[in-house]
């Protein structure tokens, strides 16, 4: 049975081998087939949950043709450039289920047609935050994260920094919403719904 073999972005998060079969079955390390190196899955972005976006950039190789394999960019309309596929959707796809259609693709042209796909830049889920934290900038979402784990991998609030009006915006359907975050109230468990799982794009701004 042919097997494709899924490799997830492991981002900030400790990894584990993991193979998938084209069956979905879920094979230990020591299964895998000889002479390969196991796929990693993030708990982050499992096997499979992660879902692909454009502006990243993915490895993809196929085991019996290496012209065939490289990083690539997902483009702007969504598709990645394989040699002989030409042109492949890839964004809204899951690795796995990416992996799978190249598998599928490429079975006219080379036999055993097993390929990995690994997430290996993220740049289509990104959250930033902005003001007095120790780091501000971008952080990949991978995972779900809220907005006081946000603040935790910017490296805390500094000194002076407004702890109770920390501002979240977002935008929906076109329309900017901002969300308040109280820190002390978080911290000391209250009002604990304001402390909302971030959504690719979110701006968290302490001031």
């Amino acid at each position: 049975m042919k097997q494709i073999v899924v490799r997830s972005a492991c981002v900030a998060v400790s990894c584990a081998a993991l193979w998938v079969t084209a069956a979905g079955q879920q094979l230990p390390p020591s299964d895998a087939p000889a002479g390969r190196a196991p796929g990693i899955s993030a708990e982050a972005a499992t096997t499979a949950k992660y879902v692909i976006g454009v502006g990243d950039v993915l490895t993809v190789t196929f085991w019996r043709d290496q012209r065939m394999s490289g990083d690539v960019l997902v483009r702007p309309d969504g598709k990645i450039s394989v040699l002989l596929l030409n042109d492949v959707q890839a964004a809204g796809h899951t690795p796995e289920q990416l992996a799978a259609s190249l598998s599928l693709a490429a079975a006219k042209y080379i036999t055993e047609s097993d390929v990995t796909v690994n997430v290996k830049e993220v740049h289509s889920r990104r959250v930033f935050i902005v003001g007095d934290v120790v780091t501000p900038g971008a952080v990949p979402l991978t995972g779900d994260m809220n907005v006081l784990q946000l603040i935790a991998v910017a490296g805390g609030l500094r000194e002076y920094a407004d702890k109770k009006h920390i501002v979240l915006l977002r935008t929906e359907n076109g329309r900017e919403r901002r969300l308040n975050f109280n820190y002390d109230e978080v911290l000391k468990g209250k009002n604990l719904k304001q402390n909302i799982l971030l959504q690719p794009g979110d701006t968290v701004m302490v001031r």
